[in-house]
């Protein structure tokens, strides 16, 4: 596939304890920074860091709902490894000769590749947190400054229809061991 779109990597070490929690705050505000609608807000507090988030009932259980899968999907395998890609896309006319209708052209994609390790000690686990921290600090940096940047604000479609929390179709895709699972 030809990709000409922004895409953006996260990446996330985590423990047991605090994966459901981060993965849940980052991909609210991967949503903030990215929803063109009205946003209700609500904040993240976790290690220090407070993150923005959406408080939309449809927003939060597909959040849920992915957090859950990659869960699932985690607890099967060895490798604690997985993804969590959240597309955006717009709908655009699909010509050809024998079918009309829209199709969903993406227009950025965001990353988030978390894998889990377990902390043993309580020294690993100071460690740990602090790292934790400073990853989410320069995640929530990297949103900021894509969303605000001309190639981030230039990859955002004219926005057509100002109906709901977003005019453009929302995607999460949950990959554990490049394998999607649901």
């Amino acid at each position: 596939m030809n990709q000409t779109y922004p895409t953006i990597t996260i990446d996330l070490v985590l423990d047991r304890h605090t994966t459901k929690e981060v993965l849940r705050a980052v991909l609210h505000s991967i949503l903030f920074h990215r929803l063109f609608g009205t946003v209700k807000p609500q904040i993240f507090e976790l290690l220090d860091v407070t993150m923005p988030g959406v408080d939309d009932p449809d927003m939060k259980e597909l959040v849920e709902n992915k957090v859950e899968a990659f869960w699932k999907g985690i607890e099967g395998v060895a490798n604690k490894r997985g993804q969590i890609i959240v597309i955006f896309s717009e709908k655009r006319p699909r010509k050809t000769w024998f079918m009309m209708g829209e199709e969903e052209v993406p227009w950025e994609q965001w990353i988030i590749n978390a894998e889990i390790r377990q902390p043993t000690t309580d020294k690993d686990r100071q460690t740990f947190n602090a790292n934790l921290t400073s990853t989410l600090t320069k995640s929530l940096k990297t949103m900021l400054t894509h969303a605000s940047s001309d190639r981030g604000r230039s990859a955002v479609p004219l926005i057509t229809n100002a109906e709901g929390i977003s005019p453009f179709p929302t995607k999460i895709v949950v990959k554990v061991g490049g394998v999607e699972v649901s």
